[in-house]
């Protein structure tokens, strides 16, 4: 149910959709009763605003729900954390030596939604679903499996296949071949869903719908008896619900998010640095890029003049953090940061010193109206963001006052999140404010292999998959090849790999580290306990964010029952 628009989306009315507030639980004056079933019942808002189409098929792009709830992967892996992977379907795992065969073993005594029982049949019929329909294959699996009974698997590769284990172990939702078998996969909305998960579908409305305990579930039923996902107006209606009591968990900006405990009486909140928020350039001009960004010493020029801690009070009340410039997390990834970066995050003040000698060393020249210019161009830059995304607007105008006493004039050009993505993904633009996604787990690998290989780029005018900068290096591409083949638990092996790939994005920096973005969720910790902390951040606590979001409803427990 991952929105990626949700935490920036332009304020809109304040006024709940009726249909929403009928069936939120709410009493006559908006607080949420917690007598009888509502005390276990818990209302969710995702940022979703307008109608829900029905679409319960998790493997769909567009589906709605049941992630996690519904479907279950065999093994739950978080990237928030380095814990181990969480048994769910899957009871155990292990690689062979070369990383060409991985042996499942499965749980025993699980059964669909519908009473049948769940086999490794199941497994292997997913997994060859996947091998089948490249358009369901986003994680590239290539793999062999084979049932040896009915509680293994046996999945072999044709080369070392270590990295693949994070999206084959914790993000494949196993289906029932029973009734998958007659569908096609990627057409089919599952109107019915059957799963092994927590939940089971209860009642769907286009405002709202509801997911039900499974009395049936192998790992028991879960004390949250119901989940309500509402749709609402937009970001002041759910901030309206919260002060209301109205709405039980939501992720995105509210106003008092530094404090909801004193905000919000009853609620609480945790804010979990994880995307990276970057300019993103345009950087390559083998490729065909243009315009001043192509030019590296105006990129690490934009980096040193950005006062960082301004920037985070202004345009993201502080819930931002810092960044590295090898774009591994410090959060968690802070030991794989090669020790011959330096330093090794970015500096919360600008250094305009470093900027003008990163400028001046290029062959660029302050000009009489303050701003550098180099063989008769300005250097001048246009930053691309979307219409309403209200932080990052903020953002650009704060950075373009910090540039501008660094000699670099910036412009905002706003357009429609249609336009931006295209814009970004064919290369028509010169900068974009965006942030770079994290992988299946705690491992700054997935991130590189998104972002900096020049297999995930292409030519301006193409569509890039992901890699949008169009940076391509040979030896980035050859570390990163080499990391696919190397057990990631092998520090010893991977710690080189990641110095050469660190050394060379450093260096070239074709995505600009802004600061590590706080996602903030807001939650009723009267009504239940058991929610994610700092101190024990056992899933990514964002109520969109599936399956991590499962995972806290089975954790939850109602204060009253």
């Amino acid at each position: 149910m991952f929105n990626p628009t949700r935490s920036r989306l332009a304020i809109g009315g304040a006024v709940l959709l009726a249909a929403g507030l009928a069936l939120s639980g709410c009493s006559s004056s908006g607080s949420a009763s917690t007598s009888g079933d509502a005390a276990s019942t818990l209302v969710a808002y995702t940022g979703q605003s307008g109608d829900y189409q029905i679409n319960y098929n998790p493997w769909s792009p567009s589906n709605i729900g049941g992630v996690g709830t519904i479907y279950e992967s065999l093994f739950f892996i978080t990237n928030v954390n380095t814990n181990d992977p969480k048994p769910l379907l899957g009871k155990s795992y292990e690689w062979n030596a070369d990383g060409t065969q991985l042996t499942i073993t499965l749980r025993d005594g699980a059964t669909w939604s519908d009473g049948e029982p769940f086999t490794s049949k199941d497994v292997v019929f997913t997994l060859d679903m996947l091998k089948q329909q490249k358009a369901l294959n986003s994680i590239g699996y290539d793999g062999t499996a084979k049932a040896e009974g009915d509680d293994t698997v046996v999945v072999s590769f044709a080369k070392p296949s270590f990295v693949l284990g994070p999206n084959l172990l914790g993000k494949t939702w196993i289906v029932p071949e029973h009734l998958w078998k007659d569908i096609d996969p990627t057409t089919d909305v599952m109107r019915k869903p059957v799963g092994t998960g927590p939940y089971t579908l209860g009642t769907f409305k286009p405002q709202a719908f509801t997911l039900q305990a499974n009395a049936k579930y192998w790992g028991g039923a879960p004390k949250v008896k119901t989940i309500r996902y509402l749709s609402l107006s937009g970001n002041t209606a759910g901030a309206d619900a919260l002060s209301q009591g109205s709405i039980d968990w939501q992720t995105g900006p509210v106003p008092g998010m530094s404090d909801i405990a004193a905000k919000y009486p009853g609620y609480d909140g945790i804010t979990v640095p994880q995307n990276q928020m970057a300019l993103l350039t345009c950087s390559n001009t083998t490729l065909g890029c243009k315009g001043s960004q192509t030019d590296p010493a105006v990129r690490h020029a934009i980096a040193d003049a950005i006062n960082r801690k301004q920037l985070n009070s202004l345009a993201f009340e502080n819930t931002a953090s810092e960044i590295s410039p090898t774009f591994a997390l410090t959060s968690t990834q802070e030991k794989t940061i090669s020790k011959d970066v330096s330093p090794a995050v970015m500096p919360s003040s600008a250094d305009k010193d470093a900027s003008a000698k990163a400028l001046e060393g290029a062959g660029w020249a302050k000009g009489a109206d303050g701003i550098y210019a180099k063989d008769g161009q300005k250097l001048s830059l246009t930053v691309e963001v979307v219409t309403g995304w209200t932080d990052y607007i903020t953002a650009i105008d704060t950075m373009t006052q910090q540039l501008k006493a660094a000699g670099i004039e910036l412009k905002a050009q706003q357009s429609s999140w249609n336009e931006w993505t295209d814009k970004k993904t064919k290369g028509d633009f010169e900068l974009a404010i965006d942030s770079l996604g994290q992988g299946p787990a705690s491992n700054p690998y997935y991130l590189y292999n998104n972002y900096f290989t020049t297999a995930n780029t292409a030519k301006v005018g193409e569509a890039a998959p992901m890699n949008i900068s169009r940076y391509s290096n040979p030896d980035v591409d050859g570390a990163l090849a080499k990391l696919a083949t190397i057990n990631p638990t092998d520090t010893a092996k991977t710690q080189p790999e990641f110095d050469v790939i660190q050394q060379h994005i450093v260096e070239d920096l074709p995505y600009i580290p802004v600061m590590t973005g706080g996602t903030t969720s807001e939650f009723h910790s009267a009504k239940f306990s058991g929610w994610p902390t700092k101190d024990d951040l056992y899933a990514f606590p964002a109520v969109w964010a599936s399956p991590d979001n499962a995972e806290v409803f089975k954790a939850l427990k109602p204060a009253k029952g």
